[in-house]
């Protein structure tokens, strides 16, 4: 199309200042932004897929998400608690970093976080849902001297709990069900002209494990035990029903799929699937073994992710908050510590981790320095790994261990009676009824998946010891961490 020389001088100027506009913005042009829609499952651990090789676990849904998009096969949250893991998600800072140890801590209002800086600097429209995003503290329950009615008023009265005022969308109530229905009303919400971000959070495999897949309950005595379990018809028949709840998820996903689908949103969108923390048995929750911080992580983006790949990088928690604002167009503040996998996603070559880092701190109410306290309920501890090695650093070792949620469950007690009873094999024995616990534990993670035999203080081990305890004592100066470092 020809046009006059005044009208091509008119349009020329018109995207020129268009361009300029984005650029001040700090927002990439509309077609470049995707759509953002997080799906985080509660308390699920690697390798629980069927993508990953399980044999246990029926997942066609999620398996079908995996081979459209990239699986990573090493995904580590910050933490193994579901308060200071999802502060790590959102800021891309370590929950020390971010003074978010404590579980009852509120996000403190002066960080920036994943949400805001969408809305704010890259014009999407932003909203959670489902399960709660546990960002505001423990929620006012009652009257008394407690720790939630003391602590929940504190928070009221100093206007701490500010989570809401980072989203333009909070779901009100609307239970554990109908996940398709919660996209749905999202999405009504949202304006037509602008890229929008949804957090929707599942119950699904948290403990208590009531829920099950279209199968029912597997079979536990077909089961095959991971190396940290001890063979016993409880932690079977524990481990059967957690795989139930993972099977249900498995449908509640598909549900939320189908609805994008039938919005319009699929091409544009892009999808990921992640765990916020591992699973509530032992060596789990609560603990800074790969069971407990090592969780699924889907990638889905169409025409950018090519379907079907799969990678070893370490990736982190503290990875996610910059690899989603690089996606949108923006870059990521510099008080980020984590780094973005962009370049992965989109197949260009990438430099990664050497190590990833994880911390443990209080959990639920804090429970307060009681002498019988358990490790479950208060235990400071940092860990540091490789590809091949872990190095966790137990500052309060000196708390007898438990899982966190299960302790009443039949596998923990058949555990207990079996160590109590003198026929439990001395791995299990020192893992789980040494009081102190060893204040270092090295692991060599590919001859002991288990993360059962302690190689500290081993003299063939001691150059790898030293580079582990230098690499988190930088850490913790980095992040002025206020516990002492492993390196004095």
């Amino acid at each position: 199309m020809n046009l006059p020389c005044p009208f091509r001088s008119l349009l020329l100027l018109w995207f020129g200042a268009t361009a300029v506009t984005a650029l001040a913005s700090g927002a990439a042009p509309d077609r470049e932004r995707p759509n953002i829609l997080f799906l985080l499952s509660d308390d699920h651990s690697y390798p629980y897929l069927g993508c990953y090789g399980n044999p246990d676990v029926r997942t066609p849904n999620l398996d079908r998400l995996a081979a459209e998009g990239m699986r990573f096969d090493r995904m580590f949250v910050g933490c193994p608690q579901c308060v200071p893991s999802r502060a790590t998600l959102m800021t891309g800072r370590s929950a020390v970093a971010v003074r978010m140890v404590r579980f009852t801590s509120p996000l403190p209002a002066d960080l920036a976080a994943l949400p805001d800086l969408l809305r704010d600097k890259g014009g999407y429209f932003t909203g959670v849902g489902g399960r709660s995003y546990h960002l505001d503290g423990p929620p006012t329950k009652g009257k008394g001297i407690g720790v939630a009615p003391v602590m929940g008023e504190i928070m009221d009265r100093h206007g701490l709990r500010t989570f809401a005022n980072r989203v333009d969308y909070v779901e009100k109530g609307g239970g554990m069900k109908d996940f398709g229905g919660k996209l749905a009303a999202f999405l009504d919400a949202t304006p037509k002209d602008k890229p929008w971000f949804f957090w929707l959070g599942f119950s699904d495999p948290h403990h208590v494990w009531e829920t099950k897949g279209p199968r029912g309950l597997s079979d536990p005595a077909k089961l095959t035990l991971p190396p940290h379990f001890p063979d016993l018809p409880g932690v079977r028949g524990d481990l059967a029903r957690y795989l139930a709840e993972v099977e249900h998820l498995d449908g509640d996903v598909q549900d939320v799929l189908d609805m994008l689908k039938s919005r319009g949103f699929a091409e544009n969108t892009l999808v990921v699937f992640m765990g916020d923390n591992g699973m509530a048995m032992p060596h789990g929750k609560g603990s800074l073994f790969d069971p407990g911080i090592a969780v699924p992580l889907l990638v889905r983006w169409p025409g950018v992710v090519k379907p079907g790949g799969t990678t070893m990088q370490l990736i982190s928690g503290e990875d996610f908050a910059p690899t989603m604002l690089e996606a949108a167009g923006l870059t990521p503040p510099k008080e980020m510590s984590g780094v973005s996998f962009l370049k992965l996603l989109r197949g260009e070559p990438f430099t990664g981790r050497k190590y990833i880092f994880a911390e443990r701190g209080p959990h639920g109410g804090d429970g307060g320095m009681k002498p019988d306290i358990l490790a479950s309920t208060f235990d400071l501890a940092r860990c540091v790994r490789s590809d091949g090695f872990k190095l966790i650093y137990n500052c309060t070792p000196h708390q007898a261990v438990a899982p966190v949620d299960s302790q009443r469950d039949p596998g923990w007690q058949e555990i207990r009676a079996a160590g109590a009873a003198g026929t439990l094999a001395e791995p299990f024995v020192k893992a789980y009824f040494t009081v102190p616990r060893s204040t270092f534990e090295l692991y060599d993670l590919t001859a002991d998946p288990g993360e059962l035999h302690n190689l500290s203080g081993d003299p063939n081990y001691k150059d790898i010891e030293w580079e582990l305890k230098r690499a988190l004592t930088e850490k913790m100066v980095l992040e002025w961490d206020f516990l002492p470092t492993p390196l004095r």
